[in-house]
């Protein structure tokens, strides 16, 4: 269990260095967290299924001002690892990943605000005449102390048992588990909206209906559906539009 837990600490770490070092290249998504603590775990399927239903909840998520949004990277990596260790249900795995996401953003919060005295240092190196300590302060001080805040909870969480997440879910009264399974649901409609939202133009949208009804009348599964979909773009590219053309 200890490799596991370090290798799932590491998993969360693929958020950090998405955020805080390469720019936001959306390999810190839930999807692909999630895929990867399934992978760790040996359950890459379910680790995809939880993925798409936690990157649908996290689409409807929104930060405003200066309210953060629940952490979904810890939720995910911690909730795809309770659903494949204790084999729990979809649905109990997604009422956890909420209450653990609000439980992250708080520490990420906490952790604003000690990043925000490194700047102190930073202005010390500076008139000093110190600048590559100063570049040093900015670019790993807050990175290795983001790394300490992701890796810390997973590991402890996954290491010390997934029973300790087990209990915690089921001191969890019922009432407030199904409001947070609601409440996931509807999260997870808006994220599907917005995706939407981006299809419902007079361009699009032919190709919107014809792969929802390609879906409800043949009987294929969404990979049958994209196969078709990438002939069919092919041909639009290569055929009507001309060699090179973007459909």
């Amino acid at each position: 269990m200890l490799i596991k837990a370090i290798l799932l600490g590491l998993v969360s770490l693929v958020a950090v260095v998405d955020s805080r070092l390469i720019g936001r290249q959306n390999i810190g998504r839930p999807l692909i967290l999630s895929t990867l603590a399934g992978l760790v775990l040996g359950d890459m399927k379910q680790g995809i299924i939880l993925g798409a239903s936690l990157e649908l909840m996290s689409m409807g998520f929104v930060a405003i001002g200066a309210a953060g949004p629940p952490n979904m990277q810890l939720g995910s990596v911690i909730a795809t690892a309770f659903a494949i260790l204790s084999g729990a249900t979809t649905e109990e795995a997604l009422s956890l990943a909420i209450p653990v996401a609000v439980a992250g953003e708080f520490l990420s919060e906490l952790m604003r605000m000690v990043i925000a005295q490194f700047s102190h240092f930073a202005d010390k190196a500076i008139d000093e005449g110190k600048f590559k300590k100063a570049i040093h302060v900015h670019l790993w001080w807050s990175f290795i102390f983001n790394c300490l805040v992701y890796f810390v909870p997973v590991f402890l969480a996954v290491y010390l048992g997934i029973d300790l997440v087990s209990n915690f879910v089921d001191a969890i009264p019922e009432v407030i588990t199904k409001g947070l399974t609601v409440s996931g649901n509807l999260l997870s409609a808006l994220g599907f909206a917005m995706l939407l939202s981006t299809m419902l133009s007079k361009k699009m949208f032919p190709y919107f209906m014809l792969g929802f009804l390609i879906v409800a009348y043949s009987g294929l599964d969404l990979v049958g559906v994209t196969l078709f979909a990438i002939i069919l773009a092919y041909i639009l590219d290569k055929v009507f539009y001309g060699k090179g053309a973007n459909v």
